[in-house]
């Protein structure tokens, strides 16, 4: 048995939270992702994983020893990672002469490997060759994805939805404008997608709306996608499964319709409108023959009074 797959009971304190923190939770941590450099990486894939290391701190690992594997071929060495450094997305750089300037990027479920795409490098500009300012560690990014590709081809839809999940940071309650500074931004065109960051600059523009500007800061990535490795339908589908508690109650008799207008429907007894007491007017009085009329008889004369 592997070590890492055995019962562990905690002796001390300190393990015990330890192991409590990796416990499955309704509401999940913030995914890490593990950068893992190859056996033959060169120097453009090593600066790629920095700068890539750079813009997901704190919630990533950078493993500096190179680690001969081809996840391609055996994924044991990235699943063995993921259990100890608690990472659930991963990205691979190596180089070679068949696949030059190779990233992996892809995403865990469970410890396994779900997805799993290779990108190609043709283009790469690093941090620090713009000599802009440059974001807060931990900023989290605006993300935007220009191009039909994205919507249209199931390996750029699920790309598209990998990227998103590696590089969205932590959940956050609230949002303020001045936070609002980074933006990576996805081009799919021409057969190739194109990496772009940006810094947000806030003008003054003479009403309370800024007038915004975007300034390159780095790292730019020219991409061309080469082998896939994407999850079936059904583990798909389960890997999105959501617990029962994180799910909202359905409440009875309240719709909406696409406007967002919420009805309400109200049950009540059958009511006897011939009973509803509604407002009394003169014209609406009935007249003393209408009155005998509906009881069929003849009105009682008064009697005279001698």
């Amino acid at each position: 048995m592997d070590a890492l797959d055995r019962v562990v009971k905690p002796k001390t304190k300190r393990a015990k939270r330890f192991l409590e923190k990796r416990e499955p939770k309704l509401k999940e941590n913030t995914k890490n992702a593990m950068l893992i450099k190859g056996g033959n990486a060169n120097l453009t894939v090593t600066e790629v994983l920095k700068d890539i290391y750079a813009v997901k701190k704190p919630f990533a690992v950078l493993y500096k020893k190179k680690n001969i594997t081809r996840p391609f071929e055996d994924q044991t060495s990235l699943e063995f990672f993921s259990k100890k450094s608690d990472c659930s997305l991963f990205l691979f750089g190596s180089h070679n002469k068949k696949r030059p300037n190779n990233l992996i990027i892809g995403r865990m479920f469970d410890y396994h490997v779900l997805d799993m795409i290779e990108l190609g490098v043709e283009k790469f500009v690093s941090l620090k060759d713009v000599k802009n300012s440059k974001c807060p560690e931990g900023t989290k990014p605006m993300l935007i994805f220009a191009g039909d590709m994205f919507d249209v081809n199931e390996e750029y839809r699920r790309l598209k939805s990998l990227l998103i999940d590696f590089f969205r940071g932590p959940s956050v309650p609230s949002i303020r404008l001045a936070g609002l500074e980074y933006v990576l931004h996805f081009t799919a065109l021409d057969g190739k997608i194109y990496m772009r960051s940006y810094k947000v600059l806030l003008k003054k523009s003479g009403c309370k709306i800024p007038r915004i500007e975007l300034e390159e800061m780095g790292p730019s990535l020219d991409l061309v996608m080469r082998r896939t490795h994407l999850a079936s339908d059904d583990l798909y589908k389960l890997s999105l499964k959501q617990p029962k508690a994180l799910k909202p109650k359905k409440k009875k008799n309240i719709s909406h319709d696409v406007f967002g207008t919420t009805y309400g429907r109200i049950h009540m007894q059958k009511q006897d409108l011939s009973k509803l007491q509604t407002r009394k007017m003169k014209g609406l009085k009935k007249r003393p023959a209408e009155k005998s009329a509906e009881d069929g008889g003849v009105s009682p004369k008064k009697s005279k009074s001698g």
